[in-house]
């Protein structure tokens, strides 16, 4: 039995059929999309109303996107989640003030970012983040479906740099998350538009391929 399994999560739900099959086959976690240009959002008061079954130990996680200090105080207060996760140009400070745990994401490639030097220098400067979340760089923040050079992280995954928990996301799907996890070894991974029909419908079969192929390699 492997003791370091890749916890998953699955994002940019927008329907409750989709959360109840995501419970059943066993991810760690579900995350909703505060990001009123996304074709995933929701509201706040929708979000709260999907979960309002959800079992013990599945982790809800809100996405945000530079989002005012308010906005993200009124998903608080109406969802309550486990963790907030942070895509755009937020300090530190910014993420760590709700006392909350968060997850900040970085876009791979991005100006600054599109170096294994450059990269590492600006993830350490988000060393109380719960997890650092590697996405692709687009115009859009996430769900693109695109990938990234993975050499890119080869400094932040050098041992003596101490990384925190590393989420692999961009671009993964059901064919290429074995490679992702022999390659990087994350903490976990986040698929959204890999398991898709549409932005913010979710496959049943294809979450069961990407659980299933996460699971296997993981043996």
């Amino acid at each position: 039995m492997n003791l370091n399994r890749t916890r998953i999560k699955i994002c940019g739900l927008t329907q409750k059929h989709d959360i109840d099959c995501a419970v059943a086959l066993g991810v760690d976690a579900i995350g909703f999309v505060f990001y009123p240009p996304s074709k995933r959002y929701v509201a706040p008061e929708q979000a709260s109303t999907l979960v309002r079954d959800l079992p013990a130990f599945v982790s809800t996680v809100a996405l945000f996107v530079n989002p005012s200090k308010q906005d993200v105080q009124n998903v608080i207060e109406v969802l309550r989640p486990s963790l907030l996760q942070f895509h755009g140009d937020e300090t530190a400070e910014f993420c760590a003030s709700f006392g909350l745990p968060y997850l900040k994401a970085f876009r791979v490639g991005a100006p600054m970012l599109d170096s294994p030097e450059g990269l590492a220098n600006f993830c350490a400067a988000f060393g109380n983040a719960a997890g650092w979340l590697f996405d692709s760089y687009t115009v859009a923040y996430g769900g693109s479906g695109q990938s990234f050079d993975y050499s890119l992280l080869s400094q932040v995954l050098e041992p003596q740099f101490k990384a925190r928990p590393v989420v692999v996301s961009g671009g993964l799907n059901h064919s290429n998350v074995s490679q992702a996890i022999q390659t990087l070894k994350p903490w976990a991974v986040d698929v959204s538009s890999g398991v898709e029909q549409a932005p913010g419908l979710k496959s049943a079969e294809k979450m069961a391929d990407f659980v299933n192929a996460v699971r296997l390699i993981d043996k």
